[in-house]
């Protein structure tokens, strides 16, 4: 009888093998799928001070938990099947070629390479799905310290920017395309006053830090101040707006909110300015007051920023030196100094505290437009940009970023929570996360289709003393969202 040669027996085992491995899958499948149900019945069935919401998130992780590893663990026996497979093949071909055994240190480093590499991947493997689970664990605890408290819906189109009065009555200042600004009551969501001073895009709003005055920039090649006067509504119970499952929801355009009706058009409209500001060849970004409110500054797409006096609208100093147009501007709360950022991926310090003397630093560490640049109480300034990354900078040495924060879109107007410095980062990609300085992840805000922003996310404001809302944020979906973070929760987390 004709004898099988070495090759046509290994491959003969290695069928064998891999036909026995594939029963036991099925048989530990199965098996697994009888098991499922125990746990949930055995647990719903025992006595619980937990409340039954609580009880059925927590059962609905578990089963994710034992769903994954039991995934892992069919994808562990496949790829132990695929190096025992590796393995023989590399010892029928080594008897081919060689017409001998290969030496075992030869073996060894072919089989230790092929393992190498399969090792690699069940690493890849174990790792993606144990990041599914804990992203699971933190869509809990999101949840639990951001909740979505208000909407304010009005504009007819994107909203740029949004602010916070420093004075009582504290409003909510909202700044859009649609060529007009809104102010808001926090507490109800109700208009209170528009302004209609613009012909063209409203790009930003900041509040005077002492008296009922705006200050808006306009894409008209314009900032105008403006004076309002306001009476807060008496605020309703708030709803509950907490929400359950996935918070990560796809949604399309259609599923804005209806404007239909224009719940600006009752509110007092005001169409004069108080002070106009033309000095500029371009669209005007933005702007802002400089500390004590006497003296203003605009940025603009003439590549130039502006310093003006409120009181003559005359323009004090003209700010050259980028070489692209300007993005945002921002200025210290405490002392006379100007950040403005620019597409010529540079942001650049000015100082205005000695008279005679007004310095400028420029700052390189991005690769692309630095959409804004702000700062904080002590000697730091944050960065953000399209690049997708934000760089916080220490003003005592500006060669090197203290600390980097990489994301997954670019970035737009960041704002920093002064007090508890965290920095919340609007995205193009609608989402809203919270660092701290040292550039350590806190907290994503919920989003789904029942919540949160449906568009690009423009720009964020925090409001450390307002009981309601301590953070708002602003998008091109049309609203303007108030959030409440429980800080202490999330730096305890942390």
């Amino acid at each position: 009888m004709p004898t099988e040669s070495g090759s046509c027996s290994t491959a003969r085992q290695a069928k064998q093998k891999r036909k026995s491995h594939s029963l036991s899958i099925r048989r530990t499948n199965s098996s697994e799928q009888e098991r499922t149900g125990l746990p949930r019945e055995m647990l719903e069935g025992q006595d619980s001070k937990l409340p039954s919401s609580v009880r059925s998130t927590l059962l609905e992780l578990f089963g994710q938990i034992e769903r994954e590893f039991e995934n892992l663990y069919i994808e562990n026996l496949e790829l132990r099947r695929e190096i025992d497979t590796l393995n023989e093949r590399l010892a029928a071909e080594g008897q081919v070629i060689d017409g001998a055994e290969l030496s075992k240190g030869q073996l060894k480093t072919k089989a230790s390479h092929s393992t190498s590499q399969l090792s690699q991947k069940l690493k890849t493997t174990y790792k993606a799905s144990t990041s599914k689970i804990v992203s699971s664990f933190k869509t809990t605890t999101s949840r639990a310290v951001c909740q979505l408290v208000k909407e304010y819906i009005g504009h007819r189109d994107g909203i740029w920017d949004v602010s916070v009065a420093r004075t009582q009555p504290v409003v909510l200042g909202t700044a859009s395309a649609d060529h007009t600004a809104l102010l808001w009551s926090i507490e109800t969501g109700k208009c209170l006053v528009k302004y209609a001073g613009h012909v063209g895009s409203v790009n930003s709003i900041k509040f005077h830090p002492s008296e009922q005055l705006a200050l808006t920039a306009s894409g008209d090649q314009t900032a105008h101040i403006w004076r309002y006067a306001v009476q807060l509504p008496t605020p309703q119970p708030v709803a509950d707006t907490s929400i359950s499952g996935e918070d990560e929801v796809e949604c399309s355009d259609k599923d804005e909110p209806d404007l239909d009706g224009d719940v600006s058009s009752d509110c007092p409209t005001i169409r004069v300015p108080l002070t106009s500001l033309k000095s500029h060849q371009g669209v005007v970004i933005a702007a802002d007051w400089l500390v004590g409110g006497k003296q203003a500054v605009t940025a603009s797409w003439d590549r130039t920023a502006n310093l003006y006096d409120v009181e003559t609208s005359e323009l004090v100093h003209s700010l050259t030196g980028h070489d692209q147009e300007l993005t945002h501007c921002c200025t210290h709360p405490t002392q006379r100094l100007v950040v403005t950022s620019s597409r010529d991926t540079t942001f650049r310090l000015w100082d205005f505290r000695d008279p005679s003397i007004h310095s400028v630093n420029v700052f390189q560490g991005h690769t692309d437009t630095v959409t804004s640049a702000v700062f904080t109480v002590g000697d730091n300034v944050v960065s953000g940009s399209d690049d997708r990354t934000v760089k916080v900078w220490d003003l005592k040495n500006m060669r090197s970023p203290i600390a980097t924060i990489r994301t997954d879109s670019a970035i737009n107007r960041i704002n920093v929570c002064v007090g508890q410095k965290i920095i919340a980062l609007p995205h193009d990609n609608r989402q809203v996360r919270l660092f701290d300085m040292s550039g350590v992840r806190l907290a994503r805000l919920p989003r789904s289709s029942r919540q949160g922003h449906r568009r690009m996310v423009c720009c964020s404001a925090w409001s450390e003393d307002h009981p309601m809302c301590n953070l708002f944020t602003c998008g091109f979906d049309r609203q303007a969202i108030g959030w409440n973070i429980n800080i202490p929760a999330l730096l305890q987390e942390k």
